[in-house]
């Protein structure tokens, strides 16, 4: 019996509450109608092109499955890439006209290697056009438009600081003529304490002014933000909802300094430890750390200043990515503003032309979850950005880089409103996960007009309402479910992939009464025959 206020049936747009019974109740893909046991591994991910009518399957065996969404789903192609020299796929995205398959995978090595690849193969023939090394490789790759796609490279600096690279790169590099670019710097970006950029996705700033449904009712208005968010473009960061770690007192003192540049700070803070005028007592790992955010201090250029007040009918898109601070493990959302100018492969490989001193870029905007991200979503018109997360303990202290805290087991689902940046419903709960913190693996979730869906690693797949915050279904699998996906053009018709090797088919009791009272009843076509046969 859960308390709904009346303001709920008015974003519903529900004529009754009765109405709005039947909707929960008859339109949830909660039936099993068709499980695919085509693959001989775990299958890791699942994606549907924008038309609907086909959807791709990644596994640990090493294939891409091209499906046909019809009424009984079949295989339509599989694509090996062993020969390739890859380990399995683990990534798949449909370009906007449904022309192009983006598939990323994972290259055969030792068990820490982080490279991996993103192949492009045509609809039309499924043939491969071009390959693009993407390190490391859980930064998946996404589209930016229908013929660039962005990819990762990982550039190591010290021991637990790098440098994340973000390439635009052109699908059609094997065919375009040596004279044109194919390839196209978009962001370099200095990575500490051990944190890589990840999991990236783009979303479209252009369509915020027509969303499919508005969140941010009178209940979530009048709700406290329980994740700190810090923009990066103002002075009115909201830092004061969670503890800083600070620096030391005497590298503190050199970074509050004014008038002291970040070369004579560098410079001063050497020279004070050689001759014993600070002695601070600080790990190698703590160390490489001060050095290093003493020496990006003004050879950052700065964010965008205005990020919020983004036109919303400009073209400009948003890349959304995981990334950290304290620890290696994903616990901030990183988010730069892709200008249209940016959107080609045209102009220098090395991006537009930035000063010697600017020798990285800024993020615009941080989301800080206190936690480790384990899945990120955009609801379809790209307003809503789904976080899975894995709490820390509430008050932990990150004193070691290469040991981030305990995780919890409950996975939170957070959601945040990309006009505004803020958390904008509480935490959706039900589902768990229980790999430890190393270990942890990347779960997939999926949002439609009126629900979100999302596997999970205790053996089922979940279903919410987005109006209601409450979970409408658990879908049963024999093993971990790593990827849930909606048809973009039928939200009664949800598809989840398991490490159990199935991918099944869900869909509502609505549509399968719908399916059933469309075949012959066997019976009636016997009937038929025998009078067939005595006449």
């Amino acid at each position: 019996y859960i308390p709904v206020s009346r303001p709920c049936l008015c974003v519903t747009a529900a004529v009754s509450w009765y109405d709005e019974f039947q909707r929960l109740y008859d339109t949830i893909p909660c039936v099993e109608v068709q499980a695919l046991k085509e693959h001989n591994d775990q299958v890791l991910h699942l994606s549907f092109s924008h038309s609907g009518c086909l959807f791709a399957s990644c596994s640990k065996d090493c294939t891409v499955k091209i499906w046909s969404n019809e009424l009984d789903i079949s295989l339509q192609h599989s694509s090996n890439m062993r020969p390739y020299n890859w380990s399995y796929t683990q990534f798949s995205q449909f370009n906007s006209d449904d022309s192009l398959l983006l598939v990323s995978g994972v290259f055969v090595g030792p068990h820490n290697s982080s490279s991996g690849e993103i192949a492009v193969i045509s609809m039309e023939n499924f043939t491969l056009l071009s390959r693009v090394r993407n390190k490391p490789y859980d930064v998946f790759g996404c589209w930016l438009n229908e013929t660039n796609l962005i990819s990762g490279n990982l550039h190591r600096i010290g021991r637990i600081t790098s440098c994340s690279v973000l390439w635009l790169n052109n699908a059609f590099q094997g065919i375009e003529s040596e004279n044109v670019n194919v390839v196209k710097r978009l962001f370099k970006i200095q990575n500490l304490n051990a944190s890589t950029i990840r999991t990236v996705m783009v979303a479209d700033c252009s369509r915020y002014d027509s969303p499919d449904l508005l969140l941010d009712y009178e209940e979530q208005l009048a709700a406290s933000s329980t994740c700190p968010v810090f923009d990066l473009g103002s002075d009115s960061e909201e830092e004061e909802a969670k503890p800083k770690q600070t620096p030391e007192p005497a590298v503190q003192e050199l970074l509050d300094e004014e008038g002291v540049t970040a070369e004579d700070g560098l410079q001063q803070f050497f020279d004070d430890i050689m001759e014993g005028r600070v002695r601070p007592a600080m790990t190698e790992t703590e160390l490489e750390t001060k050095v290093a955010e003493l020496f990006v201090r003004n050879r950052t250029k700065p964010p965008e200043l205005n990020l919020l007040s983004t036109d919303s009918n400009s073209k400009t898109k948003y890349l959304i990515f995981t990334t950290g601070c304290l620890t290696y493990s994903p616990h901030q959302i990183g988010i730069k503003r892709i200008l249209p100018h940016q959107m080609t492969t045209a102009g220098p490989v090395l991006g537009e032309e930035r000063r010697s001193d600017e020798f990285f870029d800024s993020l615009d905007h941080v989301i800080d979850i206190h936690g480790h991200i384990i899945g990120m979503g955009l609801s379809p018109d790209h307003r809503y950005l789904y976080v899975n997360s894995r709490a820390w303990p509430r008050d932990c202290i990150i004193s070691d880089p290469m040991q981030p805290p305990p995780i919890a087991e409950e996975i939170d689902l957070h959601v945040f409103d990309l006009k505004t940046m803020k958390e904008v419903k509480r935490a959706l709960r039900a589902h768990r996960a229980y790999t430890p913190n190393e270990e942890c693996f990347f779960i997939f979730l999926d949002v439609s007009r009126d629900f979100v869906a999302s596997g999970a690693e205790d053996r089922h797949g979940y279903i919410w309402d987005r109006h209601y915050n409450i979970c409408l279904a658990k879908l049963q699998h024999d093993n971990v479910v790593n990827s849930v996906v909606f048809s973009p053009v039928e939200q009664e018709l949800l598809l989840t992939a398991s490490d159990d090797t199935t991918i099944k088919v869900w869909r509502s009791p609505r549509v399968v009464r719908i399916q059933q009272a469309r075949k012959p009843r066997p019976r009636k076509l016997l009937f038929s025959w025998l009078m067939n046969q005595k006449s």
